[in-house]
């Protein structure tokens, strides 16, 4: 693998501490802010519709210039992001600080996917992608347990300093290694936003919110499942934090390398092991042990769907895959509001701290039951292509086609349509 994919996952790693740190230092952060801990929380939301917000938003003002130029800055405004949160006098500005930071967060997994694609050869593609991921996998088992160390015994805002510090580690990296790749010809906006009418596209960026949705309606409340139903004392739920990154690390890895072997197979294991690992979590979260094996599951099954569908709208956007591609990192935040909102409906109907599982394995399912969609109907297109292929006609009909190409060619329309694409 390019040593260029190391850049993209420091990168990656300083994005994912910032994000999900944040939720360990509420606490400090109110009271340091004179909020209440529920106004804090205000700081995770805001992160989360900045990403969702932002990424087809700085994707788009991207168009016009190199897509390196384009990380750089984007690690940029991470950076000034976490400083200004650093630094922060009051909370409106804490909020305006993270909600900078989270512009980036979005476009630079976006980009930053098709540049890695594009790095090695076709069958490494998705590999490349889950090496920089990796960078936000390692972040839960490493960035955020020592964040909030950092936080809880330095002060939150040394926090958000080390962590613009890694924007300025990633923004060398990016500016050192990342090779200059040439903006492709012919590639518009209106070709980016075009890459929309893709059925696949659209279905894959469905798959994400369900899947990655079932992930988050379960970790969202782990700390009180686990405190509550299994019977963890409360300075364990950083340790099944750990546990639950490293299932992540595990699964981004396994899902790169079997990927780019065979990518529904390996979608329809993860998704449909996700679903039932949530279904029987739903009635074994009382048993600890049964807790910790489920918490390492959930993250490596969960985060083994994030190369193939990251792969799979970079393959079926057209040759315009940026947008596509950094709007689906959009749909992941938007499967972990989704799943956070029905968990907590379920838990306010008196269900019980274990019922968002259940809500988890439903949506894992229904992730599935489309991904079984989406492969028929690309088998379905498949075949037709086939039949419909010169060689696949009777002798007669395939002359004339073979004839009317000819014909085409000899007037200029093949030229002309290549043209049209670039227009």
């Amino acid at each position: 693998m390019p040593l260029a994919l190391l850049a993209l996952a420091i990168g990656a790693f300083g994005i994912g501490t910032t994000e999900f740190v944040i939720m360990g230092l509420l606490p400090q952060v109110g009271a340091d802010l004179g909020v209440s801990v529920p106004t804090a929380g205000f700081l995770v939301t805001g992160y989360a519709l900045g990403v969702m917000i932002g990424a087809p938003i700085m994707t788009v003002l991207g168009t016009r210039i190199s897509r390196k130029n384009m990380l750089m800055l984007l690690m940029g405004l991470f950076i000034l992001g976490n400083v200004i949160s650093a630094v922060a006098p009051a909370f409106a500005v804490m909020l305006i600080g993270r909600v900078v930071a989270s512009l980036a967060h979005g476009a630079f997994f976006g980009i930053g996917s098709v540049v890695a694609a594009e790095l090695v050869a076709p069958e490494k593609k998705a590999g490349a992608i889950s090496m920089m991921f990796t960078g936000l996998t390692v972040a839960n088992v490493v960035g955020v347990p020592l964040g909030t160390y950092v936080g809880q015994n330095a002060g939150w805002r040394v926090t958000f300093l080390l962590v613009a510090a890694l924007g300025v580690l990633g923004l060398a990296g990016v500016a050192k290694l990342v090779p200059d790749l040439p903006k492709p010809e012919g590639v518009r906006l209106r070709h980016e936003v075009a890459a929309f009418r893709s059925t696949q596209v659209i279905l894959a960026m469905a798959m994400t919110v369900l899947g990655f949705g079932g992930v988050f309606a379960a970790i969202t409340y782990i700390a009180p499942m686990m405190t509550e139903v299994s019977g963890f004392a409360g300075s364990s739920v950083t340790w099944l934090m750990v546990v639950f990154g490293l299932g992540m690390v595990a699964g981004n890895l396994i899902g790169g390398r079997f990927a780019d072997r065979k990518l529904m197979p390996m979608l329809y294991t993860a998704l449909g092991g996700l679903a039932l690992v949530l279904l029987l979590f739903t009635f074994l979260a009382s048993g600890k042990a049964a807790s910790v094996v489920a918490v390492f599951l959930i993250g490596a099954l969960g985060f083994a769907t994030v190369p193939p569908l990251q792969k799979r709208v970079l393959d079926h956007a057209h040759g315009a895959p940026t947008l596509a591609s950094a709007a689906n990192i959009g749909a992941f935040n938007l499967g972990n509001a989704l799943s956070a909102w029905l968990g907590g409906l379920v838990i306010s109907a008196g269900l019980g701290y274990t019922a968002p599982n259940a809500v988890g394995a439903v949506l894992a399912a229904a992730a599935l039951v489309l991904a079984v969609i989406s492969h028929r109907l690309e088998l379905r297109s498949t075949r037709t292509a086939e039949a419909s292929a010169p060689e696949n006609l009777d002798p007669a009909a395939a002359t004339g086609h073979r004839a009317a190409h000819a014909a085409a060619s000899d007037h200029g329309a093949a030229p002309a349509a290549a043209g049209a694409v670039r227009s």
